[in-house]
């Protein structure tokens, strides 16, 4: 259920314009509109909520109701750079408010302390642009465990030994295994393995406004209707949107950010539904895209000031794209499993993440879950063993038989960022909007695929040892088609080898952020989106920390928030947002109320603008209101609406 928003004019200069509402975008959403920021979301895809979502698995798979549309926005493909690139379906990413997470496995793992490092521990392997992070696991452990109580995630902390080190428990226990976990668990420990409940961003619990999961069985590839999958829609949007201060705006599709004579962002130009153009203004701007949307924007944002691209003197905009390693070794059993009922992965392994290089022969890791993601469309044209009959009797019976006694084994590992892998937009091809279509050009790494087919080894030993009646798999394969989009706007402390620094500003553009995939260094072991939504929670904090600073914008004016005026482009010191503006626009002010543990109100409670600490926790408010602390802060934290109204741009009011 949505609630009202502000409707801002796009020549009003919002504080923040976020392209993009998916994993990252909705955090930063959340986090930002919470702090007290004017928040624009640009999200090209439509405001689908649970009454839309589906389990029409022809509307869903063949129509792309969640995803990008092939017809629409068509994409290219190439192995080199040499070669000329020929039109096929290339990349599948959520197209909706909350993007791809929305319709995930919500696999929830957290990277290892050794994804940080790789380049440091191994040195440097051929052809590859491998190197470390600017930042480390400790710095992100924190961000983590806010994704894991604030977004919300099923588990068992300490279950694994290879586990890294974590400052709180799961919120909630693990999900129920499933049979494929059983057989799964059994068959490690024979084995010597250490399989544990799989980490999952789906509610094991009901949580406020939201349903612990209910076993539809429709859930990778699918929305959730109960609210139990952990998406940004649920869990950030909508938080975003109770502020007051956040407008989500759909079908709008970013196709270019403008500057200034003095090279800094101004807004954002879109596209909307009924394809008219239109600027967003804005004092700064986050794009969080995805790892392949992002980079192509920043190509199609290329000036006469900046011809390689927007934050682009790196020239590495939309290169070192990594995909993550991965296949599936399926396997059939004498007796029904049931799998098909509930959530895809109840059990993971962690045993193989840290491979030595001098023992396997290649550099990588990875590990293994048990699952069973098919529909029955779905399992029909992919999940019968090869030499199965596909038509007539013999077909319907052997899915009638099989449908209920299949597993699978997804592998998942690392790849490798090379440096010709990448996004960039094709020379003759265009959307439906005119614009240059994304292209993509990949070739795995042999390492990439010497993990893949030793991983799949280990997905055949433990299905030998679980006693199936019959597994099978194909080699590891070159890739030509992306979902986990990740490296191509690399972090880094040096501009020339990197597009954004560590606070995700881009090294070029002083208020220009980015932050998605395309942020990532290393490619992890095949579960990104933990890492993604735990480096959103940190940008908030770190963009909010330099704009109290000063260190966005320092225009000569009037405090947007205050009314005070500040002629040395001073911030206002309340924390209320960037700075000053030559234009003095009006604002929502609120008031924020701190409450002590005997729920008395802080003396020094501020009137007006607000802290990012006394007011980032304002989503809780019903929680507050009963008298529970929040799980983070272990405060009590009540946020009032002036009135219980807010002042929309049109001067309309809007409830709080």
């Amino acid at each position: 259920m949505t609630v009202d928003q502000p409707h801002y004019k796009t020549s009003d200069e919002v504080d923040f314009v976020i392209v993009g509402s998916g994993a990252a975008g909705g955090i930063l959403a959340k986090e930002l509109s919470t702090n007290g920021f004017r928040v624009v979301v640009l999200e090209q895809g439509p405001y689908l909520t649970e009454t839309d979502f589906t389990h029409n698995e022809i509307e869903i798979m063949a129509q792309d109701k969640l995803t990008n549309h092939p017809k629409l926005q068509p994409t290219t493909f190439r192995k080199t750079p040499d070669e000329k690139a020929k039109p096929q379906r290339a990349v599948v990413y959520g197209r909706c408010v909350g993007g791809t997470s929305v319709h995930f496995t919500a696999n929830f793992w957290r990277f290892h302390e050794i994804d940080f490092i790789e380049r440091s521990k191994v040195g440097p392997v051929a052809g590859t642009g491998l190197m470390d992070w600017p930042i480390t696991y400790a710095d992100l452990e924190p961000y983590y465990t806010k994704v894991e109580w604030e977004i919300g995630v099923s588990g068992l902390a300490g279950a694994s030994p290879f586990d890294p080190p974590r400052s709180k428990p799961y919120p909630m226990p693990p999900l129920p295994v499933k049979s494929s976990g059983v057989i799964f668990e059994r068959a490690a420990r024979k084995l010597g393995w250490h399989p544990f409940p799989a980490p999952m961003a789906i509610l094991s619990q009901a949580r406020a406004g939201r349903s612990a999961c209910v076993n539809c069985g429709f859930c990778l590839g699918f929305g959730c209707e109960v609210g139990a999958k952990s998406s940004s829609l649920v869990a950030a949007i909508r938080v975003a949107e109770r502020t007051g201060r956040c407008e989500i705006r759909p079908n709008s599709y970013v196709h270019r950010i403008e500057t200034d004579a003095n090279g800094r962002a101004t807004g954002a130009v879109y596209f909307d539904e009924k394809r008219n153009t239109h600027l967003q203004k804005a004092k700064a701007i986050v794009v969080c895209a995805n790892g392949a949307e992002t980079p192509r924007l920043l190509l199609l944002s290329a000036s006469k000031q900046f011809p390689g691209g927007l934050a682009n003197s790196s020239g590495l905009v939309g290169k070192y794209l990594m995909l993550n390693s991965g296949g599936v070794v399926t396997g059939q059993f004498e007796h029904p499993l049931n799998d098909y009922k509930g959530y895809a992965v109840s059990r993971v392994l962690h045993d193989f993440y840290e491979l030595d290089p001098q023992k396997v022969g290649f550099y990588g890791g990875g590990g293994l879950d048990a699952r069973f993601d098919f529909t029955p469309i779905s399992f029909a044209f992919g999940g019968l063993p090869p030499g199965t009959p596909r038509w007539g009797k013999d077909f319907k019976a052997a899915l009638a038989q099989d449908f209920s006694r299949t597993m699978e084994i997804f592998c998942h590992g690392t790849s490798l960022p090379v440096e010709n892998n990448s996004f960039s937009i094709d020379p003759d091809v265009k959307d439906a909007w005119g614009l240059p279509a994304l292209r993509l050009t990949y070739k795995d790494h042999p390492d990439d695929l010497k993990l893949g087919n030793w991983m799949f080894a280990r997905a055949h030993e433990l299905f030998e040892a679980a006693g199936a009646k019959k597994h099978w798999g194909f080699p590891a394969a070159e890739s030509q088609f992306a979902v986990h989009l990740l490296g191509t706007c690399r972090m880094g402390n040096d501009p020339k080898t990197s597009v954004i620094n560590s606070d995700h500003r881009t090294h070029d553009v002083k208020n220009l952020f980015l932050c998605d995939g395309s942020s990532l260094v290393t490619s992890g072991r095949g579960q990104p989106t933990m890492t993604i939504e735990a480096l959103a929670f940190r940008a908030a904090d770190r963009i909010t920390a330099l704009a109290k600073n000063g260190e966005i914008r320092q225009d000569r004016g009037d405090c947007q928030t205050t009314r005070k005026s500040y002629k040395d482009g001073s911030p206002c010191g309340l924390g209320c947002g960037l700075e000053t503006s030559t234009k003095s626009e009006a604002a929502p002010t609120f008031i924020s109320q701190n409450l002590s543990a005997n729920g008395q109100a802080a003396d020094n409670a501020p009137t007006g603008c607000s802290s990012r600490e006394e007011n980032r926790l304002g989503f809780s408010v019903s929680r507050a209101a009963r008298g529970k602390r929040h799980p983070i802060s272990n405060r009590l934290t009540v946020s009032k609406g002036f009135n219980r109204q807010l002042p929309s741009r049109e001067g309309q009011v809007l409830p709080a």
